[in-house]
């Protein structure tokens, strides 16, 4: 297999999901930061990347992937250890229900251009868009707090797909000011991981520098 290439913004969520588990099962890459604030991800080459003009995206091989969770099944069949999801098909349903907690009900209605189009179209101000941002957080948060583990992660004793996308939205709810004391088994699980080197070294604050 060829170098693996990924496009993303160092900030967004679902780039952030990637790089932990790119650096969970310690897959070598090449990172490209799409400035999402400037709408590079609405440039012609980007574009012919992602038509959708969204981040994240890879290139391997000839090949390109995008929409993090997809993304992160190919890396668990293309590198399967360490596994990110269950083998078990049970298991495996019950962990991508609580990652798409995050991935499909969470993320797409509190990205820049769900924001961007609150303010354009509706006018909402500063104060409106991050009282929208939070709602969502909340509302998402409480469903997982009430299914995670009591003690433990979701998928058992390793990282996985769920925390690979619950990291990068608690970073997003503290960015918010958000008090994630509301979630305290999502909390710990939280400030178990991000002091793990896969995740510390995908951070936005590390990969920004």
């Amino acid at each position: 297999m060829s170098a693996v290439t990924l496009y993303d913004y160092h900030r967004s969520s679902a780039g952030y999901r990637v790089r932990i588990a790119l650096n969970l099962k310690q897959v070598a890459y090449r990172r490209v930061d799409i400035a999402l604030l400037a709408d590079e991800q609405r440039s012609p080459d980007h574009l012919a990347r992602n038509p959708q003009g969204l981040v994240p995206a890879i290139e391997v091989d000839g090949m390109t992937l995008t929409q993090s969770l997809a993304i992160l099944d190919w890396l668990d069949h293309a590198w399967p250890e360490p596994a990110l999801f269950p083998a078990d098909p049970a298991d495996r349903a019950r962990v991508m229900a609580a990652a798409l907690v995050i991935v499909a009900d969470i993320h797409p209605i509190d990205n820049l251009r769900v924001l961007r189009r609150l303010e354009t179209q509706f006018g909402a101000d500063a104060g409106a868009k991050a009282e929208w941002y939070r709602h969502w957080i909340a509302q998402g948060f409480d469903a997982l707090e009430a299914v995670a583990p009591s003690d433990g992660l979701f998928g058992g004793g390793s990282p996985g797909v769920v925390e690979c996308c619950l990291i990068p939205q608690c970073y997003n709810a503290r960015r918010f000011d958000m008090d994630m004391a509301r979630w305290p088994r999502l909390a710990a699980i939280d400030a178990a991981m991000t002091v793990l080197p896969a995740f510390a070294a995908a951070h936005p604050d590390a990969v920004a520098a």
